[in-house]
């Protein structure tokens, strides 16, 4: 499928971001974030980014693109697209993507719309030579550093603000060190992998939000998001990146930078709740087995005399299987998940009534009929998704339905990378916990508080970023900021320009 065919299918599935009060609960819901991998020194370089990327196909369903390079004097070879990474890559994409190195990227759009023009790498001919860039995160500066680069005339070809930081990087230097010092101008969550005809760059912000690791194959040094990517391709997991580390490889091996103040980590609680992959190891802790803790924690706190404990797949799997180990109820999975469905914003509610929900998850009715069930989720995060499972459970016979959370309430917004809504659309922002039990029609409902989610991950609290819960940023944020800013001054240069106001080319020419 080319861009032009998925440009129209996007402007049928995709949300009109000026009416998302009608769109259903998982345009709200915490989207997956973005996935990196690279490589450096394999000749089937594309090929393993390739899997790489299967592996982090999680972390970012909208587009996928790989680039690849054989060092110095060689061409860079992109080819990126919108869809899942089957979709993007086959025999004869890949066959053309030759090169000993190279940096792949699935996107879910953090900064910058979902468009091709977004889809990642990046890649730019400068005078530095070629340079390739992928990130994951999100820059709270970025309106700020756009305004002066475009101050001093650099043209942006996307709203992404990834971009951004390539354009920092492409500036001349006199003395070469503008690499490092255009990295410590940017603000916010980022893990960066940058490819010149040199090297392969692996960077981590100070407060270390977005996690990335390093491993080795035979002789190649690979990176990836997460450390599942590494098991795919039978690659040895070295170590993460520390926060504020700039790793940069070459034909001489590792060195490490650090060019940032210290800061105090700020890793994202939300890896180690829903976004990372069960499989995954972070922080020396596998993500499962700290989702299963996370579930004993909440049957010890928020206990229920019950028949059945039934988790919302897949991300609150193994936290019902904690909370029923740990009361010795039995486990029983009623919901079944549709593996095929992607976003389904286009909602045909007039033909089939909660159709979001129940292409997503349809209940086993008799599993749950007459019984008193305990559903276990990850979140709640609007709510309207949540409630309509408890009316499909009271309709299929559940004598009661109580619900559990295995983190504590969302009543702020995320600006470090994570979709989170306008905080007024956060049900627990807007409601007290007994109003959103009543909402929500279930017996009882019990949140994780935050001590027990911290303790399920064996850490310290002062490790991890925990603003959606607490409303305590690590680092100060606008609060006007959203993903949508860079199209918002798109709009105000059309704007400009119907007034006649903006500055016109030949203004001084008579």
């Amino acid at each position: 499928m080319n861009a032009g065919s998925f440009d129209g299918l996007l402007s049928v599935i995709s949300p009109d971001t000026s009416d998302i009060d009608q769109l259903p609960d998982s345009a709200a819901f915490p989207q997956h974030e973005c996935g990196l991998f690279g490589v450096f020194g394999h000749p089937n370089a594309a090929v393993l980014t390739y899997y790489g990327l299967f592996a982090l196909q999680h972390r970012g369903q909208e587009s996928a693109g790989i680039v690849t390079s054989n060092g110095p004097g060689s061409t860079f070879h992109l080819h990126k697209n919108m869809g899942l990474v089957s979709q993007v890559f086959g025999q004869e994409e890949l066959a053309k993507l030759k090169g000993t190195r190279a940096i792949g990227h699935t996107r879910y759009s953090t900064t910058g719309s979902s468009t091709p023009k977004n889809a990642q790498p990046f890649v730019v001919d400068c005078v530095r030579g070629q340079m390739a860039i992928a990130h994951n995160g999100n820059l709270i500066n970025a309106d700020v550093l756009r305004d002066e680069l475009e101050h001093k005339g650099s043209i942006f070809q996307t709203t992404a603000d990834s971009e951004i930081i390539l354009h920092l990087l492409a500036q001349p230097s006199e003395n070469g060190g503008n690499v490092l010092s255009a990295l410590r101008r940017i603000e916010g969550a980022f893990s960066l992998l940058i490819m010149s005809e040199r090297e392969l760059i692996a960077v981590r912000d100070p407060f270390g939000w977005r996690p990335l690791s390093l491993g080795k194959l035979d002789d190649a040094y690979v990176l990836a998001s997460e450390t599942c990517a590494f098991d795919l391709i039978h690659a040895e997991f070295i170590r993460e990146i520390e926060p504020g580390e700039v790793l940069i490889i070459d034909e001489n091996g590792l060195r490490s930078e650090r060019p940032f103040p210290d800061q105090q980590p700020a890793f994202c609680m939300f890896e180690y709740v829903y976004f990372a992959r069960p499989d995954s190891i972070i922080g020396g802790v596998n993500v499962a087995k700290v989702r299963t803790e996370m579930g004993r924690e909440l049957a010890r706190k928020f206990p229920v005399d019950a028949d059945i404990v039934v988790p919302v797949p897949d991300s609150g799997t193994y936290a019902a299987l904690g909370f029923a180990q740990e009361l010795g109820i039995p486990y029983e999975h009623a919901f079944v998940r549709n593996h095929y469905i992607g976003r389904t914003f286009l909602q045909p509610s007039q033909l089939i009534r909660d159709f979001d929900v129940r292409v997503k998850l349809n209940l086993i009715k008799e599993v749950v009929a007459g019984k008193r069930v305990v559903v276990v989720d990850d979140s709640i995060v609007r709510g309207t998704t949540s409630r309509a499972r408890v009316v499909n459970l009271r309709e299929a016979g559940a004598k009661e339905v109580h619900m559990r959370v295995s983190c504590p309430p969302h009543r702020f917004a995320c600006h470090y990378g994570i979709d989170f809504p306008d905080p007024e659309k956060l049900i627990a922002n807007q409601m007290t916990m007994d109003d959103i039990c009543k909402y929500l029609n279930v017996d009882s409902l019990g949140y994780l508080d935050v001590e027990g989610m911290v303790r399920a991950t064996g850490r310290k609290m002062n490790e991890f970023c925990l603003a959606c819960f607490t409303g305590n940023y690590p680092l100060p944020v606008d609060p006007a900021l959203d993903k949508f800013i860079m199209e918002k001054r798109e709009q105000r240069a059309k704007r400009l320009a119907a007034e006649e106001t903006h500055p016109t080319l030949f203004a001084d020419l008579k």
